[in-house]
């Protein structure tokens, strides 16, 4: 059944509001409460640590105001579990569990919010690149040793998986390249066609992605994908997002979401975070500001925004703010 013929989850939304609020980062919170995500499963491996963590930090962003909660599953592969001793069995239960822990905060939330059980917060199956199960880095620079079969054989069961569980929709994200993109229409097209998704890229500039091409012939390319519902960019400096936006509106009239960093400068190489330097970029000084940055991007075609590496609850908080004096 094509995606077309079947409900919109993000449309649902969309339709009634300036925009839709997707969560803001799941490790940075993680962080925050203590955890040493310094490790090739990096939030993943909180799913057998600590599963009432994950569900605090769900349930923070939905008290925020967040319509989406992304889950656990990112770094979250078959490959990369089973490397720890897992059994598939083992690895594919952990998976799944990305999933049930954040409808349990969603629950949890719902029956704190009845009033908002008309229009419940989504659940978002977070499908992170070939590069971030390398943990290496090379979901911000692309250039896989795989070609497009090679990523559909590594994506598929992992797809599987997490679709088993029934989430509201794939968050296909921070992918460096159209190959991997196109690879993963491919599945979406012919073994997973009832699955619905968004494809967030990475950006290194204000026109290409993570490997170099342009947004707009990347977006051209897996835009006839009915699966696809949405297009968009995260883990990007803030700056870029309001002419990536503008590229990908160029091409396609599909919802657009964007949930970029917060403003800081990430070393791939040594894991860490600084402050980003130089002078202001925003006319405003909105530089390292959600809220502040997103009349910009709604007017640039942005119809979803949250947050990526190094924000939290109150960025979105502040774009509730935002929305409700909007409406």
């Amino acid at each position: 059944m094509p995606a077309n013929a079947t409900l919109n989850p993000l449309s649902a939304i969309t339709a009634h509001q300036p925009f839709m609020i997707v969560d803001g980062a799941l490790a940075t919170e993680l962080e925050r409460a203590g955890f040493d995500l310094n490790d090739s499963l990096w939030s993943a491996k909180i799913l057998a640590d600590d599963p009432q963590a994950i569900v605090d930090v769900h349930r923070a962003y939905f008290d925020a105001g967040a319509d989406v909660a992304t889950t656990a599953s990112y770094q979250a592969t078959l490959e990369g579990l089973m490397a720890r001793s897992l059994s598939e069995t083992q690895a594919s239960a952990l998976i799944q569990r990305s999933i049930t822990l954040a409808a349990q905060a969603r629950s949890e939330y719902l029956a704190a919010n009845p009033e908002r059980l008309d229009c419940p917060p989504l659940i978002a199956a977070s499908v992170g690149p070939y590069g971030a199960y390398l943990a290496d880095g090379s979901e911000y620079r692309g250039g896989y040793a795989l070609d497009r079969a090679g990523l559909r054989d590594f994506h598929r069961a992992r797809l599987a998986t997490l679709l088993e569980a029934k989430p509201d929709i794939l968050a296909i994200e921070t992918l460096p390249c159209v190959d991997e993109a196109l690879a993963l229409c491919d599945l979406l097209r012919d073994e997973f066609p009832t699955a619905r998704a968004w494809i967030a890229f990475s950006a290194r500039n204000a026109t290409e992605l993570s490997d170099g091409t342009l947004i707009r012939d990347a977006v051209r390319a897996i835009a006839d994908c009915e699966q696809v519902l949405a297009i968009g960019v995260n883990c990007t400096a803030l700056e870029h997002i309001e002419s990536l936006v503008s590229e990908i509106r160029s091409e396609t009239g599909k919802d657009i979401v964007i949930y970029p960093n917060s403003g800081e400068v990430y070393d791939p190489v040594t894991k860490t975070w600084s402050a980003a330097c130089g002078v202001s970029v925003h006319p405003d000084g909105h530089d390292h500001d959600l809220a502040g940055w997103t009349p910009r991007w709604l007017s640039a075609g942005a119809t979803a925004i949250g947050g990526c590496c190094r924000t939290g609850p109150d960025d979105i908080r502040a774009l509730t703010d935002l929305r409700k004096a909007l409406s």
